[in-house]
């Protein structure tokens, strides 16, 4: 049996913390969707050894032990997923920039629900919703997807590393021009305020998704982190054709395009129940 209705979980993005995200958690919820956004331990200042959170020191070593990894981000995603799947629900991924890798990862095989069915189990991740997020290959991190092969450190012109370079921090450069350009200047001045920091992320995707998990890609026209010709590029590349959606936005459309995303998603969400139960 396929549940009628799914759950949402939402994987931000880098040096983001769950708040910019919370007119899309409520526009989903508006529409009777359970919908949960935690923090990734990676954009996390409380995990970062930065000092006070409301002064953080960029400059400061890591944390003994390291910083977060992205595998951790996954891993929070899971424990989440793990307890909603338990539940029996259905639960659709919605993965925005960064967050992408983490959906992904985090949409192991053994919490995918087409496996679970076949297993006479009840609930699991029944898609992916890639919002101008990164589909990195199986095997490779982002850091690596994004880097020249010869080693050579290309630092994108939205960000910039502190003291230790790239075994340290890195910050956005001029957001309200990056990632907030099509809000209003006081809108994207708050917003600004509550962007953190992260390490590079490096950890590999161990799986790959694309090809067993109904993935849509929201294509965002105005984006001026990730180019929109990158994006569509990364969509086209795989195997077994996403459902591709634009929005004319930039790279925030849970700011700028809410509404809209929020029908997106549902509707993706629908289709993909209905598919299944067809399929069944």
């Amino acid at each position: 049996m396929v549940s009628k209705s799914f759950a949402v979980v939402v994987c931000h993005g880098s040096y983001h913390t769950p708040a910019p995200y919370q007119a899309l958690v409520d526009g989903l919820t508006a529409k009777g969707i359970e919908v949960y956004c935690p923090q990734r331990p990676t954009c996390d200042l409380s995990q970062l050894n930065v000092g006070n959170p409301n002064n953080p020191d960029f400059d400061r070593k890591a944390p003994p032990g390291g910083y977060p990894l992205p595998a951790d981000d996954a891993s929070e995603i899971g424990l989440l997923l793990d307890k909603l799947i338990a539940q029996g629900k259905s639960v659709l991924l919605a993965g925005h920039s960064s967050g992408g890798w983490v959906a992904a990862e985090a949409a192991q095989s053994s919490r995918q629900a087409h496996v679970r069915a076949k297993e006479g189990k009840t609930g699991g991740v029944i898609g992916i919703f890639f919002i101008g997020a990164f589909i990195i290959p199986q095997g490779q991190s982002v850091h690596s997807f994004f880097q020249p092969p010869d080693g050579k450190v290309v630092v994108p012109p939205f960000m910039r590393f502190h003291k230790h370079g790239v075994n340290g921090l890195g910050t956005m450069v001029d957001p309200e021009q990056y990632l907030f350009n099509d809000l209003d200047a006081e809108t994207a001045k708050k917003w600004t305020s509550t962007l953190t920091a992260a390490p590079v992320m490096n950890s590999p995707l161990t799986h790959n998704p694309y090809d067993v998990l109904p993935c849509a890609y929201l294509v965002l026209e105005k984006d001026r982190t990730l180019p929109k010709e990158y994006q569509e590029g990364m969509a086209a590349s795989q195997s077994k054709p996403f459902t591709i959606y634009h929005a004319p936005c930039g790279h925030s459309p849970h700011l700028s395009w809410t509404n809209e995303l929020v029908v997106k998603i549902e509707e993706f969400g629908n289709q993909v129940l209905a598919e299944s139960s067809t399929a069944d």
